[in-house]
C-alpha cells in the first residue's frame, strides 16, 4: 500500500510532470525509475499517460498519481510564441529543459509549464495559456482504470476555487489525497489555513501534503536550489498536522541531507526537472528500452539519487 511506503519516511516520488503528455517519454521515465527503485510516479491527469505507465511497470509494484490544478498554477500552463514578436535567436530553445521547442514552435504535449523559456526572451514573444479541464470529465475514467492518489496543486491565488475542486475530489474518491501547495501566491498564514480547511473532514494521515518550494527549479544540484523546499516543509512540519510530508519544488541529491541538518522529518521527496535532467541524453534516444547497456548506465545514474534519500 501507499501508506506503508509513506510509513517508511523514504518515499521517492518521480514527477513526470503534470503537463507532461507525451506517453512515450513518460512510459521510459517510469520503466527506468522503477527499475532503479521507484514506487511512486506522479502523472498528467490523461488516460493514455496512465496506460503508458502501466506499461512501464508491467508485473513491477508502483503507486500512480495523477496531478490536476486550479487556474493561475504554473503546473498546468502551456508556453505558446507569438510569431509575428519572435526574431528567431533561439534561446528559448537552448533552455528548454524538456527540449519541446523546435524551429521557435512549442510542441505542446511535451511543455511542462516551467516558463525557463520566457525568462529568456527579451522581445515578449512568449506568453501562456492555462489548460483548465473539468474534473467530472476527467477523473472518473482514471479512477476507474486503477489509481493510487489524486493530488491538487492549489498554488492559483483562488482559494475558494480550490476549496471547490478539493471537495468533488473528495466525493468520488476515497483513497490518499495530496495538496500541492506553495507561497507564491499565498503568505504562511493562508497556505496553512489552505491546508487546515482542506484536511479538516479527512482522516488522519490520509493526506499528503507536497511542500512545493519553488515550483520546477530542480536543474541544479545544490543547497541553494533546493532551499526552499526544505523551509517551506518546515512551516508544514511546525504547524503539526496529520499529513504526510513530501518535500517538492527545486528538490534535488542535496534535499534530503540538507533537510535533515534543518531537522525536518519528511515522509518523501519528489523529484521531477533533476531527476529528468540526469537521464535526458538517454532516454532521448530511440532505442532506449531496447539498448539494455545504455538503460543500464541509466538506472545506475537513477538509483544514486533515489539512494540519497
Amino acid at each position: 500500500m501507499l501508506k506503508n511506503l509513506l510509513d517508511e519516511n523514504k518515499c521517492f516520488k518521480l514527477v513526470c510532470g503534470a503537463g507532461n503528455e507525451d506517453a512515450t517519454e513518460v512510459e521510459k521515465l517510469v520503466k527506468l525509475y522503477s527499475y532503479a527503485g521507484c514506487k511512486f510516479f506522479d502523472l498528467s491527469a490523461k488516460p493514455e499517460i496512465i496506460d503508458a505507465a502501466k506499461r512501464a511497470l508491467e508485473d513491477r509494484e508502483g503507486y500512480l498519481c495523477v496531478s490536476v490544478g486550479i487556474k493561475g498554477d504554473p503546473h498546468i500552463r502551456k508556453a505558446q510564441i507569438d510569431y509575428e514578436k519572435c526574431v528567431g535567436c533561439h534561446k528559448c530553445e537552448e533552455i528548454c529543459p524538456q527540449k519541446t521547442i523546435k524551429h521557435c514552435k512549442v510542441k505542446q504535449s511535451r511543455c511542462i509549464g516551467c516558463g525557463k523559456c520566457y525568462s529568456v526572451c527579451k522581445h515578449n514573444a512568449i506568453s501562456y495559456i492555462t489548460e483548465t479541464r473539468d474534473l467530472k470529465e476527467i477523473l472518473p475514467p482514471l479512477i476507474d482504470k486503477g489509481i493510487d492518489c489524486i493530488e491538487l496543486h492549489a498554488m492559483g491565488e483562488n482559494i475558494e476555487e480550490a476549496i471547490e475542486k478539493w471537495n468533488y475530489i473528495n466525493e468520488i474518491y476515497d483513497g490518499m489525497l495530496s495538496i500541492c501547495t506553495a507561497r507564491g501566491h499565498l503568505s504562511e498564514e493562508k497556505m496553512l489555513e489552505l491546508i487546515k480547511r482542506m484536511i479538516e473532514n479527512r482522516t488522519p494521515y490520509s493526506t499528503i501534503v507536497q511542500a512545493d518550494g519553488f515550483p520546477m527549479s530542480g536543474g541544479k544540484d545544490d543547497y541553494k536550489t533546493t532551499l526552499q523546499a526544505v523551509a517551506t516543509a518546515e512551516i508544514v512540519q511546525n504547524a503539526k498536522l496529520p499529513v504526510y510530508i513530501m518535500l517538492s519544488g527545486g528538490t534535488n541529491s542535496k534535499t534530503a541531507e540538507l533537510a535533515k541538518m534543518c531537522d525536518i522529518n519528511y515522509n518523501g521527496i519528489a523529484i521531477g526537472s533533476f531527476a529528468r535532467k540526469i537521464i535526458r541524453k538517454y532516454i532521448d534516444r530511440e532505442d532506449f528500452l531496447r539498448n539494455q547497456y545504455i538503460f543500464n548506465e541509466a538506472v545506475d545514474i537513477a538509483k544514486n539519487l533515489i539512494q540519497s534519500l
